[in-house]
């Protein structure tokens, strides 16, 4: 017998594996409807029928979240035509052997008809009926909507998803494949939604089949019983109705089973914990709302004439309950409290204080308020670590070198909901957030309004709400950009760290630097370092071009013009200005990707004369410009990189070599989407294109 079950089980795999399965079963069910069957096989296919829709129900049930089942709208519609195919054979069988009595169409049915109603057909009518419409009109109806609704915002919310991925791939907080895998996420689930929606009307379309089935065969079974085999009214009504509604009643209750399954897995939100942990979770956590239920129950158990008790007894069961779980909470609360650190009964003896003492400032630092706490204990499921991890990992990769740790710490003099970023002991960005609110950041064009605490993004300055999480999907679908706590923090600390990573490169960083590339060119750095430059004048450069936002990334190129230039000049505005012509190409594609043509501003002649001489006299600042003539030059140029913002082209001011650093000092901080480049800089296969011109 092992033997043989074994083998079933080895030949359906193996259809399986070929991809027979599938067509196999629904040629089966197709057979079904034209082969005649005998009673025993619809006892075993009524019997597997049942079993299979308990299966699907529980499997939803304990599914973490709908995706987990994505198979579930196939398995829905396989389901409704197999129940549809016995429907048809045994509406079959009822109507050739009805006449011979209520076993005709196998004991399953016969015991549906006789035991579960009574043997009583108006019984068995009113069960149907009522069946039909539980299933009808309460179920498949509320299913049916939930499913359009979900579909529907599923689609719509597609768009302000996509963009939170793209931010969060941008920001570093996330890797390529991350990025695809939730994009692929996105995709199921609107596919799933969607499927959903059509699966819907397969169970509802089946309820109404029931009913016309049911009618149909009642009524061609009198007309079969009484004409064709001389049965009176009465003996045809009670053989033919009690089949009909025992083949209805064995096909509605898998269909009640399944329309449930759907109405259960379309309504599940995704979670770590199936139905039954949440229902004890969320329902029966509360010993409050036991406690007063249980005086309720009992008020009305005592009153006369009511169930006393039953009312009474359900009485003392909460208030058991509540009891016990009050009970539980603290035990808890005093647990925890036992095991945090106390105060110690011993003074400990004070100890002279050494060198050891004096604490160094952490490179990069974050202070949280107490409400944000969570947010890094990972005990508690904080996720702001592995962020941060994230941001750690991809600008060390665009930047060129090690980004340091971040040290965390709380500070209870900040508000609760602030954080504290700092660099090398001085606070560069602080913002609050509310980790139990998402962040709704409007891009620019948004269609709608939505509730939400004003507020502004701290990364970029854009106008955001801080909005609930069940108001997500409504604001992606307006087309804001919403993001969580973590998020916000952590992309607020990568923009300060790409603004500010010169002042996180140091001796030691350079040093790491170059003993990499002497892994690989030994020579290159042995003539460099202290032969040509000392590092001193080698961290200057490399600072200076991270500050203008280039990265470290070719450092042999780097390190191969500092080698050449170094002989002629130790000044590290200098040979900033010669590794950047050796960067030339890179830099123009940074700016301006693959385009063959760069869109430039210039200066008047006049005026770029001017700024030369005022150089010259002032040795290099812009101390030697007249306040009026820069304050000019300032809002000029603010106005023409609006305006290429605007258009959608980078905003490029293009000048002589003389004044493109003390240019580019000049707008850092006040205009920072305005680059500034020299005429050396640019590659001699690029073309440009003077889009504007400032004068005086």
């Amino acid at each position: 017998m092992a033997e043989s079950s074994s083998a079933v089980v080895s030949s359906l795999r193996q259809f399986s594996r070929q991809g027979l399965g599938a067509p196999i079963l629904l040629i089966l069910m197709m057979a079904m409807i034209v082969v005649p069957l005998a009673p025993l096989m619809l006892d075993a296919l009524f019997s597997f029928n049942i079993s299979l829709a308990l299966v699907v129900m529980l499997v939803t049930v304990y599914t973490l979240r709908p995706l987990d089942f994505a198979l579930f709208p196939t398995v829905l519609l396989v389901t409704t035509l197999l129940r549809l195919a016995l429907n048809v054979a045994s509406t079959r069988v009822v109507l050739l052997e009805g006449h011979t009595g209520t076993d005709a169409a196998g004991q399953v049915i016969k015991a549906f008809g006789e035991f579960v109603v009574g043997g009583n057909y108006a019984v068995g009518i009113v069960v149907f009926a009522i069946l039909v419409i539980i299933n009808f009109v309460v179920i498949t109806k509320g299913a049916t909507r939930i499913s359009e609704v979900s579909a529907r915002f599923t689609l719509d919310a597609m768009p302000g998803k996509q963009m939170a991925i793209d931010a969060d791939l941008n920001a570093g907080l996330i890797d390529q494949d991350t990025a695809r895998a939730r994009r692929q996420e996105i995709s199921d689930e609107a596919e799933f939604y969607g499927s959903m929606d059509g699966a819907s009307k397969f169970v509802r379309g089946d309820a109404v089949a029931g009913i016309l089935i049911l009618i149909i065969s009642i009524v061609g079974g009198l007309i079969i019983g009484t004409a064709q085999h001389g049965l009176s009214f009465s003996e045809a009504a009670r053989y033919y109705t009690l089949l009909t509604i025992g083949d209805g009643l064995v096909a509605q209750i898998p269909a009640l089973l399944l329309s449930s399954a759907a109405g259960i897995i379309i309504t599940r939100v995704s979670a770590s914990q199936n139905m039954g942990q949440q229902v004890i979770h969320q329902l029966f956590d509360n010993p409050r709302s036991l406690a007063v239920t249980a005086a309720i129950l009992g008020l009305m158990g005592v009153i006369p004439g009511m169930p006393n008790v039953a009312f009474l007894t359900l009485a003392l069961i909460s208030g058991g309950l509540a009891w016990w779980m009050q009970r539980r909470h603290r035990e808890q609360a005093e647990e925890a409290e036992s095991a945090a650190p106390g105060p110690s009964a011993a003074q400990p003896e004070v100890k002279e204080l050494t060198w050891e003492d004096v604490t160094p400032v952490d490179p990069i630092g974050l202070e949280v308020g107490y409400r944000l706490i969570p947010l890094v204990d990972k005990d508690q499921g904080g996720q702001l670590m592995q962020r941060i991890k994230g941001v750690r990992k991809k600008l060390t990769q665009d930047l060129g070198f090690l980004i340091p740790p971040v040290h965390i710490r709380d500070n209870l003099e900040l508000t609760p909901t602030t954080y504290r970023i700092t660099l090398m002991g001085v606070t560069v960005g602080e913002a609050d957030v509310y980790p139990e609110k998402e962040m709704a950041i409007n891009p620019g064009q948004v269609f709608g309004t939505i509730e939400g605490i004003d507020t502004t993004d701290p990364a970029f300055g854009l106008d955001a709400l801080w909005i609930d999480p069940a108001q997500r999907d409504q604001a992606q679908t307006m087309g804001y950009t919403v993001v969580d706590a973590n998020t916000v923090i952590a992309t607020h600390l990568s923009q300060l760290l790409q603004t500010h990573a010169g002042q996180l490169l140091g001796h030691e960083e350079v040093q790491h630097l170059l003993d990499k590339l002497a892994a690989s060119t030994p020579k290159l750095v042995e003539n460099l370092v202290p032969d040509t430059l000392s590092l001193g004048v080698v961290v200057k450069v490399l600072q200076n071009l991270l500050n203008e936002g280039i990265p470290l990334r070719d450092i042999r190129t780097i390190a191969e013009t500092l080698a050449e230039h170094g002989g002629r000049t130790q000044d590290p505005d200098v040979l900033t200005a010669a590794v950047r012509e050796a960067l030339g190409r890179m830099i123009v594609q940074q700016i301006n990707g693959m385009q063959a043509e760069l869109p430039v501003i210039t200066l008047d002649p006049k005026l770029e004369q001017i700024l030369q001489q005022s150089i010259q006299s002032a040795e290099g600042s812009t101390a030697g410009v007249e306040p009026g003539l820069a304050e000019r030059l300032h809002q000029a140029l603010s106005e023409t990189a609006q305006k290429q913002e605007i258009a959608g082209e980078p905003a490029v001011l293009l000048v002589s070599a003389t004044i493109r650093t003390m240019l580019a000092r000049f707008v850092r901080h006040s205009i920072p989407s305005l680059q500034v480049l020299s005429y050396n800089e640019i590659p001699s296969d690029k073309q440009i294109r003077i889009v504007a011109t400032v004068g005086q």
